[in-house]
């Protein structure tokens, strides 16, 4: 990945993170929710337990 590569991405984090906090906080609460079932269903472990190395 090259610099140039790495702007966009940054970029594009940004305005995720400025769309999130523009949303109100009903709507952050079912953003947060969503994310975390999806790390759930990728086999995330959950808040307070340890990752085993793979």
């Amino acid at each position: 990945m090259d610099a140039k590569d790495e702007r966009v991405d940054e970029a594009e984090g940004l305005r995720l993170i400025r769309a999130f906090l523009t949303l109100p906080p009903d709507k952050r609460a079912e953003v947060i929710a969503f994310a975390e079932e999806l790390a759930r269903a990728h086999g995330r472990p959950e808040e307070g337990t340890e990752a085993s190395p793979r």
